[in-house]
């Protein structure tokens, strides 16, 4: 039966088959009664339910000629469907409060999942697709629906078959093709937010921290790592444990060596103080006296500043100042000329040893006068125009000839006397004038091109101060004779005690010095001293180059004031260019 009131397929199908026996599958007294017509007339019968095995093809002779596609439901229809699985989910399980309408509900609610039917999986039936319906449908369960069973109240789920004719009936019509019945929308569970990570525990009153885990967050304790809980902990335990607390003591100082003042850069100096210690310690092949030992240092740590400065560096302008006997007075350069400078001063040693002269052999004799004359006849030596650099290998190259020569030489040499123009040094005191040359003009350069620069070993900067407290007395009375110190205040004999000035020059390279006022040929005596000029070897240095005037040079001062200013000035005096 097709519910359309037309010729039923199960009766051509199965009617001629039974043999009149009457199975009583199409109701009563339609196989057997020969007096019926084999389709009555009028309105069409409704079957009774079938089972499952109907349905999902399994009934015998299903397969011979097809089962025709039920029609699809009308809007209505859909509705009225709708309205009774409604009633009945409602009679099953009594909600809380009014079903939600699912016209309205833009997403429809799944469906609960039906119990296990021993594996039977039912057929989808073959259809048209389905009309354009603005009315949201469930979708329909694919799995198949256990048999009806009698019970006292009606089932959730209708029974699969054949699509009725749409007229009011106690149960929904069966349809596979009809979307299974909404189940009551579960209720809405908010999602239980995530748990939090797990803490570290934290000491409280309740469970205090131990002792083995306190003392092992004494080092983070020290670092200030710790947390303000552990830290509080770890600093009330201390107060109770004298073991741990000595420990912290000792983390806590550890720490501050750690953290130390200054940049995380390397020393600047560290590459000069690496130089000194290995000119200090490494054997020499061939032996050096000890009086060239100043000048080959001082020129070996002026190449190491020099040896990676740039081309713009060594046309950088530096300013050289010296005392004339008057007034502060200065010449413009570059470090090229500085360089230079030094080459050709250093030419007046090596002529006097016998080596080449850089300015050759009529060259001015005065240090000056070589230094004006070789700017003037060296175009861009004294600001840089030539070759960046190349003034440094000749210089270089110079010097150690000039100490490989002392050397050969043996100890005769040291009493050779090299001419300065207006006077004269034995060759030992010219090696510690070329050191306190280079120590000077190597602070010239460094405070041009903004580089830090050490003062000398103490032992080579004793033996240039000593140089100096050494030829004060005849600056002294050069000063004398042209009229620009006072005279002496009493004749005394060569090799005679007279009027003594005490020097004092603190610092790891300084001493005490007595210099003779009245005489160079007098002798100095400490009981004779009328005067005493105190200054750190930072302040000599400067004075003794002609960098400050004397009268501004820091010193502690005490005794004769015309003694004293004397002194200063001849101190300022021994400095030329």
């Amino acid at each position: 039966m097709t519910g359309r009131g037309g010729p039923d397929p199960y009766d051509d199908a199965y009617g001629e088959s039974s043999g009149g026996s009457g199975d009583g599958r199409d109701g009563p007294g339609r196989g057997g009664d020969a007096d019926l017509p084999s389709h009555p007339a009028g309105p069409p019968r409704i079957p009774p339910p079938r089972s499952a095995a109907e349905d999902s093809g399994h009934w015998p002779g299903a397969l011979d000629g097809g089962i025709p596609a039920p029609r699809p439901p009308t809007a209505d229809e859909a509705r009225a469907d709708e309205a009774r699985a409604n009633e009945a989910a409602a009679v099953r399980t009594p909600g809380p409060g009014p079903e939600p309408d699912p016209a309205l509900d833009p997403e429809p609610a799944l469906a609960p999942e039906p119990e296990p039917t021993l594996g039977l999986e039912p057929e989808p039936a073959p259809g048209p697709a389905p009309e354009a319906n603005p009315e949201p449908e469930a979708e329909a369960d694919p799995r198949p629906e256990p048999e009806p069973k009698p019970c006292s109240r009606p089932e959730p789920e209708p029974c699969q078959g054949p699509e009725p004719e749409p007229r009011p009936a106690p149960e929904p019509p069966a349809s596979a093709a009809l979307p299974t019945p909404a189940a009551p929308p579960a209720p809405a569970v908010t999602p239980a937010p995530p748990a939090p990570p797990l803490a570290a525990p934290t000491p409280s009153a309740a469970h205090p921290l131990s002792h083995d885990l306190l003392r092992s967050l004494l080092g983070a304790w020290a670092l200030t790592a710790c947390s303000q809980e552990e830290t509080s902990a770890v600093e009330a335990h201390l107060n109770h444990c004298p073991s741990c607390a000595e420990e912290a003591l000792r983390l806590r100082d550890a720490v501050g060596l750690l953290h130390t003042e200054h940049s995380l850069d390397l020393d600047p100096m560290l590459r000069s103080r690496v130089l000194a210690g290995c000119l200090g310690r490494r054997p020499a092949r061939i032996p050096m006296p000890g009086w060239a030992g100043a000048y080959d240092a001082e020129a070996a740590r002026l190449d190491a500043l020099l040896r990676d400065m740039g081309e713009a560096e060594w046309r950088a302008p530096v300013r050289l100042k010296w005392f004339d006997g008057r007034r502060l007075t200065g010449r413009d350069t570059t470090v090229a000329g500085v360089i230079g400078h030094l080459m050709v001063v250093d030419g007046i040693v090596a002529a006097s040893l016998g080596l080449p002269d850089p300015m050759g052999a009529a060259a001015p004799g005065s240090p000056l006068a070589r230094t004006e004359a070789y700017w003037h006849h060296e175009p861009g030596a004294a600001y840089g125009a030539g070759p960046p650099g190349a003034v440094r290998e000749l210089w270089r190259e110079q010097g150690h000839a000039l100490v490989r020569t002392v050397s050969f030489a043996g100890r005769g040499v040291a009493e050779l006397d090299v001419e300065y123009g207006d006077f004269a040094l034995p060759i030992r005191d010219a090696f510690l004038d070329r050191a306190l040359e280079c120590w000077v003009h190597a602070g010239d350069i460094a405070e041009a091109i903004d580089y830090p620069y050490e003062p000398p070993a103490s032992a080579h900067l004793k033996a240039m101060i000593d140089l100096c407290a050494r030829l004060l007395p005849g600056t002294l009375a050069e000063r004398r004779r042209a009229g620009l110190a006072a005279p002496p205040r009493r004749l005394v004999e060569a090799g005679t005690p007279g009027r003594t000035l005490h020097l004092q020059v603190e610092g790891t390279g300084g001493g005490d010095w007595y210099i003779p006022l009245d005489s160079p040929a007098a002798t100095a005596a400490p009981d004779e001293a009328v005067a005493t000029i105190a200054l750190d070897q930072e302040a000599f240095y400067l004075l003794a180059s002609g960098h400050v005037p004397p009268q501004d040079a820091a010193a502690g001062l005490s005794g004769d004031t015309e003694a004293i200013r004397d002194v200063l000035f001849a101190t300022a005096s021994l400095s030329r260019l």
